[in-house]
């Protein structure tokens, strides 16, 4: 089995109560914080080695690391082989900084786009920017209805029932 499947089998797993899971799920955003603060300091630094040196590196467990590995492959220059990867495969964590903050914001991780690292790497104007962009992307704008008694669309003149509302 997958490192990867081992993980979301372990993240998502449904047998698991309530409380134990929250309690995952806190453990598991706490880790990723501290590794996104830690990333962010240092922006100019690609990251790299396997996957279980990651693990060391930011003192978590391999399975933590196999999630932040998921979690941020999205938002990589060159994104890690995640489904095939075992502990001794290569993996580097060079982000592209808008689209990471892009993603945060999408995932809703409002503890990960507001760190205060983002400062010294994005203007608060460009952060605004891509928050606006990633919210207006989920936006459905419904197009107005076209009325009975309206003057038709296909600029014939004529109304719409009259008209392309015939074959409606």
């Amino acid at each position: 089995m997958s490192l990867l499947t081992e993980w979301r089998e372990q993240a998502y797993s449904q047998e698991v109560d309530k409380r134990t899971s929250q309690m995952f799920w806190a453990n598991y955003f706490n880790i990723e914080k501290g590794i996104y603060e830690e990333l962010l300091s240092n922006p100019d630094e690609v990251v790299s080695g396997t996957v279980e040196e990651l693990a060391q590196k930011y003192d978590t467990s391999l399975n933590i690391m196999v999630g932040f590995l998921d979690g941020i492959n999205d938002s990589l220059v060159n994104p890690n082989p995640i489904e095939t990867m075992d502990k001794d495969t290569q993996v580097n964590l060079g982000y592209d900084k808008e689209k990471l903050y892009y993603n945060m914001v999408e995932a809703k991780a409002d503890w990960l786009y507001g760190l205060p690292q983002w400062d010294s790497l994005l203007s608060e104007e460009r952060r605004k920017e891509l928050y606006r962009e990633q919210k207006k992307s989920g936006t459905i704008v419904k197009e107005k209805k076209i009325g009975r008694n309206d003057p038709c669309p296909c600029g014939s003149g004529k109304k719409y029932k009259q008209c392309c509302g015939k074959n409606v």
